[in-house]
């Protein structure tokens, strides 16, 4: 591999999804959805990730995708159980189900990329110091999942990231959904929250909520519906929104990016599993959107 357009990082992910009591095991994580959304919109994409070496035939469906699998054997694979009830399918409830470990420097191949997108499944995966070395090779983005999502016990909690003002320094474009912005800032309404984690560093926010994504970028704000028909594939929405508006960014403005991710993501909730298009109803949707916004 001697470069690539997106560089992804994070444990692949051994989920369990409980609807209703009824259990299903999935893969999942944000380099899973996100590099095959990625992908399919014209990116090359490489991932690192680290699994139990007898979960690395999951890997096989990236690599048949056209995705760049590099992948260091762990004692345990990262899972969460993720519990739903059909009638609420918004609100789960989350527990741990393994852990991989951390990363080191020397994992990381040091290619010419045009972005290092970082999506941690949880804490504990990229530490600050991996963090401000990656910032040195390309432009990062990062899921703030990865550092406010903790371990405790048979819990996952929100935790304050005690070096989110230096941590921020390093990122480019930093994903939040709602919690998450306003846990860390203290405000209410998004548009506020947003302003205030820019303050910290990164150029663009990607902001998801159940109605939709808003973006902040060069002091605008720019929006996008989440329309899904049904939630069936609510699993993996904020990774596919985010690596979305990176794979669109990288050759569009904020506003054009934005509109995608929101189109593809609406999309890619109707169906679990990542997004493998096809592209024709993203442009139908976008189009419907633009007429009946």
């Amino acid at each position: 591999m001697k470069s690539c357009d997106i560089l992804m990082l994070g444990h692949f992910a051994k989920d369990e999804i409980i609807v209703d009591g009824v259990s299903e095991v999935a893969s999942g994580g944000g380099v899973y959805f996100g590099s095959v959304a990625a992908h399919r919109l014209g990116q090359d994409v490489a991932v690192v990730t680290r699994l139990r070496e007898e979960d690395f035939p999951r890997l096989e469906e990236l690599r048949r995708a056209g995705i760049e699998v590099i992948a260091y054997p762990s004692d345990q694979t990262s899972g969460i159980a993720n519990f739903y009830a059909s009638e609420n399918m918004e609100t789960r409830i989350c527990k741990p189900i393994g852990f991989a470990g951390a990363y080191t420097l020397d994992q990381i191949p040091n290619i010419p990329c045009k972005v290092i997108l970082i999506t941690p499944l949880m804490a504990g995966e990229v530490d600050l110091t991996l963090l401000k070395q990656l910032a040195q090779r390309a432009p990062l983005g990062m899921d703030v999942q990865g550092f406010v999502r903790v371990r405790d016990g048979d819990d996952l909690i929100f935790k304050m990231w005690d070096d989110m003002a230096e941590g921020l320094k390093s990122i480019t474009y930093l994903k939040v959904d709602h919690a998450e912005a306003q846990h860390l800032t203290g405000e209410i309404d998004i548009d506020k929250a947003a302003r205030k984690l820019a303050s910290y560093g990164p150029k663009e926010i990607v902001l998801t909520q159940t109605s939709g994504v808003t973006v902040f970028a060069n002091g605008q704000f720019y929006q996008a519906p989440f329309t899904p028909r049904s939630l069936a594939g609510r699993t993996g929405r904020g990774d596919t929104c985010f690596s979305t508006y990176i794979a669109m960014r990288l050759n569009n403005d904020p506003a054009i990016a934005t509109a995608w991710a929101g189109a593809v993501t609406s999309i890619k909730q109707e169906t679990p599993g990542p997004w493998y298009g096809p592209i024709e109803d993203v442009r139908a949707l976008m189009h419907h959107n633009m007429h009946h916004g």
